[in-house]
């Protein structure tokens, strides 16, 4: 999902992420308020298996700043970085006496919203130029690097299908 606002801010967001809300809050803390690369960076170090999920995030968010704004993603800033609870799957698992305890498998929407600073106003994107067109066709031999055995490469046309000996069959003896 990407969003632009009148301040060039870029949303991304990872739903029903398999990790509580309270553990991905942990690692979002170090990257709110950071550029883009100093967030790449400390995400890259840290240890906890959430920052994986939190770094695909923040990559998506680039992405759409490049794709869909025009922005340069190393001069974006970590506006906002939060994480909300998802649904919470409940489970059972059998204890002593007949008893059983209840498992929570809790799931997180996180969410990251990028601004752009000064130095990464828009940038104009190049024009597509159209290829010089030529007269004829190549043939398809050129077309695709090969040369024909014509054109002298050193090499020796392969044998054509009536210049090469033909198999011998075995036959059957009589009376056996």
């Amino acid at each position: 999902m990407s969003t632009a606002t009148e301040t060039q801010q870029v949303r991304a967001q990872a739903k029903w992420v398999r990790s509580s809300a309270r553990k991905a809050r942990l690692v979002l803390e170090h990257i709110r308020g950071r550029t883009v690369p100093e967030a790449r960076t400390v995400l890259a170090f840290s240890e906890r298996a959430i920052a994986h999920d939190i770094e695909q995030v923040l990559r998506s968010a680039v992405a759409n700043a490049e794709a869909n704004h025009g922005l340069i993603g190393d001069e974006l800033v970590v506006s906002a970085a939060y994480a909300d609870e998802g649904p919470t799957l409940k489970r059972w698992r059998a204890r002593a006496r007949g008893r059983v305890a209840r498992i929570r498998k809790r799931t997180c929407h996180i969410t990251i919203e990028l601004a752009a600073t000064n130095g990464a106003t828009a940038v104009a994107k190049p024009k597509k130029r159209d290829a010089p067109k030529t007269d004829s066709p190549k043939p398809r031999s050129e077309r695709r690097g090969r040369q024909r055995p014509d054109q002298g490469t050193g090499t020796t046309p392969r044998p054509s299908a009536t210049n090469r000996p033909q198999p011998t069959r075995r036959t059957q003896k009589k009376g056996s």
